[in-house]
């Protein structure tokens, strides 16, 4: 298979909710939250792994499709090697197929905007993020366990970035719309943790979504990435 073109899409994603993407609570200070958001370790500003990205666009298009693989009564990723998701997320090391993943989903960092707006304001539990406490209740006892949970506040916007691999014979148009679709179906969804107690609403302006290229002869002559036009 040749590699011919690699499509490039940017845009913003927003936090319309809260949002937990854990991290590890190692060297949490005392009275930290119990479950901290992951951050950028130089910056300490939370981010948007794009493991979580993408493996939360890719489940809920295989559950659009109905492409869901059961296995001794569990649901996994589906490893067909032939769908529209396997084209483009890929299958695991160990699937009988050789097709190759099309789609690299970069890390989301917040914003400039974002990140100056949360540094200035005065309402944040710590630095770019704020801290819930959510309580629950023994079913036999009634006493409260109280537990603390840092989200990244809404309002807050990402960089959003994906990578399409185009090899001879494909449909661009085709892998460009499996990337949209997700990324419609997410809105209706959750991103990140406790999304059914309202956490992980996410937004993205389709319409400001920017679409670039580079084929062989742009790499050769190092030129910068010219507009897709599909």
């Amino acid at each position: 298979m040749q590699l011919t073109k690699k499509i490039f899409i940017r845009g913003k994603i927003k936090a319309e909710t809260g949002v937990h993407i854990g991290g590890t609570g190692q060297g949490m200070a005392i009275g930290g939250a119990d479950n901290p958001v992951v951050r950028d370790p130089i910056t300490n500003v939370p981010y948007i792994p794009g493991s979580s990205l993408k493996g939360k666009m890719r489940s809920l298009l295989e559950k659009a499709t109905g492409q869901v693989t059961i296995k001794r009564g569990k649901a996994g990723p589906c490893q067909c090697g032939k769908c529209q998701v396997c084209k483009i997320y890929g299958v695991a090391a160990e699937a009988d197929s050789e097709l190759p993943g099309r789609l690299i989903v970069r890390d989301a960092h917040m914003d400039k905007d974002s990140i100056n707006k949360l540094d200035k304001s005065k309402n944040t539990d710590m630095p770019f993020s704020e801290v819930k406490t959510e309580v629950t209740i023994d079913r036999i006892t009634s006493k409260a366990n109280p537990r603390q949970i840092e989200r990244v506040p809404a309002g807050v916007n990402f960089n959003m970035e994906f990578v399409i691999d185009v090899y001879e014979n494909d449909d661009e148009k085709e892998l460009i719309d499996t990337v949209k679709e997700s990324l419609r179906l997410l809105e209706d969804d959750y991103l990140g943790g406790s999304g059914t107690r309202g956490y992980g609403k996410m937004s993205i302006n389709h319409d400001g979504l920017k679409i670039t290229y580079k084929d062989e002869a742009i790499y050769r002559e190092g030129q910068p990435a010219e507009k897709w036009e599909g």
